[in-house]
């Protein structure tokens, strides 16, 4: 069966107000992908981007990231 020939039997079988929303999107369906900014979507993708190192030199942890706050010394469970 091809696929305008479901398409037919499938549409007969739906009751009338069913059939004016479809006819409605395939109107709006046919419009939106009848646009050149349409057609072209494919052909624009961005460069792929990421991968490891990416982030290398942008980011850094000072050297006394892991040594305990001052704020928090009342708090230390250290006697």
């Amino acid at each position: 069966m091809t696929t305008d020939t479901e398409i037919l039997q499938t549409i007969a079988q739906m009751p009338e107000p069913l059939k004016q929303d479809l006819l409605h999107y395939a109107k709006a369906l046919i419009e939106s992908h009848s646009t050149p900014d349409a057609l072209d979507i494919q052909a624009e993708k961005p460069a792929k981007r990421g991968g490891l190192g990416i982030w290398k030199g942008k980011i850094w942890l000072a050297d006394n990231f892991d040594e305990p706050l001052e704020d928090f010394k009342d708090y230390s469970t250290e006697c």
